[in-house]
């Protein structure tokens, strides 16, 4: 007798969303993480990348990573509290604290493992987390792998916050508050300021996700923290070594006691292996790049105005963002997956995005803009996606 396949209702669940119009599959980058790149054998405008700062190919990390091959091996051999901290992973530490103005820093296989093993390190069941409803996925999981009671406040809403602290005055159990820095599918910036002021009042623990704010806000881009005068006001700061760095990884900052206690504590970095001595050595070329070529960041932020302008002027809508992360306004996710691959065909690389990754009814393409795109690619590339656009009746 044939034995009948115990996960045919993965089968069924993929034919339904193709059926939808909303499978997905995997594009094959063919080169590397450039302006224009080659993905399924066509070269695109690439504007579905992390890559805001354009190090990912940078000479000056390829050049570290290959040393540090050479001089250290390709791997570490063990998790950190065995025998794989290696002395490019302590420098890498030490850096990012400096340049994150905070005492100590610990550095994570990405920036998901950092979020979610820190919430969950930090709290017990006893405990209570309030938290933004637009937070990233790798936040949520931290606060449920945690068990403490889980608080929604509105989305950049420090008075619905300040509601919730206030309804759990008197309830036992710490609080953590815990916004990102800026919106990973909108691109708005969370407001640190009364958050924080906000956490003051109560009491409360502040915990930024600044993944997507490190190398693009602050001086020489110290992210979120810096933009806005808080440091020694955040507790808790996330980072990620995968965006604007160009490399791998995720990192906390903080105390030193905060630190200390994730060695011991942190799931994630306790039972994963530490990462390649290239990967340390190419996220330490990275940071000498930000201190030295300030000009880099600039021309992120002349690049994001300029295509931002294009698409409005197009009659596109770009939401709330205050950053290069660009939502274009679908709606409807089978239409914005049909656009985006529209831009495909004609040229532009920009993700389609809907449920569960944005709530039902605000599926949208969203592109990034990038330090090393040339002012006349991102024309193109307006150029390109209003053409779609109006083919698909999306602008008029």
């Amino acid at each position: 007798m044939a034995r009948q396949n115990p996960l045919a209702y993965l089968g069924d669940q993929l034919q339904a969303w193709k059926e939808a119009g909303t499978y997905q599959r995997l594009r094959e980058l063919e080169s590397a993480c450039e302006p224009v790149s080659r993905f399924d054998g066509r070269e695109v405008i690439n504007l579905a990348s992390n890559n805001y700062l354009g190090l990912a190919n940078h000479p000056k990390l390829v050049e570290a990573a290959i040393k540090a091959t050479e001089q250290f091996g390709a791997g570490s051999g063990a998790v950190r509290t065995i025998s794989g901290t290696m002395t490019l992973h302590l420098e890498l530490e030490r850096r990012i604290a400096a340049f994150k103005n905070v005492e100590a820093c610990v550095v994570f296989q990405s920036g998901f493992a950092a979020n979610s093993g820190t919430v969950s390190a930090v709290l017990s069941p006893e405990d209570h987390i309030i938290s933004d409803e637009l937070n990233h996925a790798s936040i949520i999981d931290g606060c449920r792998l945690s068990k403490a009671k889980i608080h929604v406040f509105a989305h950049r809403d420090a008075n619905s916050a300040e509601a919730r602290l206030k309804a759990l005055e008197s309830t036992p159990g710490r609080k953590l508050l815990i916004t990102d820095g800026v919106f990973s599918m909108d691109g708005d910036i969370g407001p640190l300021p009364d958050l924080v002021a906000v956490a003051d009042r109560y009491g409360a623990v502040m915990m930024v996700d600044d993944a997507h704010s490190s190398g693009v806000l602050g001086r020489n881009g110290r992210g979120t923290i810096d933009h806005f005068g808080l440091h020694g006001r955040v507790d808790i700061q996330v980072g990620t070594l995968s965006k604007a760095v160009g490399v791998l990884g995720g990192y906390v900052c903080g105390s030193r006691d905060l630190i200390e206690f994730l060695y011991h504590r942190a799931r994630p970095f306790l039972f994963s292996t530490s990462h390649p001595p290239a990967v340390a050595a190419a996220c330490l070329a990275a940071f000498d790049i930000f201190e030295n070529e300030p000009e880099r960041l600039e021309r992120l932020w002349s690049n994001t105005h300029r295509f931002q302008d294009g698409l409005r002027n197009a009659g596109f809508s770009t939401g709330n963002s205050e950053t290069p992360i660009t939502p274009i306004g679908v709606g409807d996710a089978a239409k914005a997956f049909e656009f985006s691959r529209a831009l495909f065909e004609a040229g532009v690389l920009a993700t389609g995005i809907g449920y569960p990754t944005v709530p039902q009814g605000k599926a949208r393409i969203r592109a990034i803009v990038t330090a090393a795109h040339t002012p006349e690619q991102l024309d193109r590339a307006v150029e390109i996606i209003s053409h779609a656009g109006r083919k698909l009746q999306i602008i008029p």
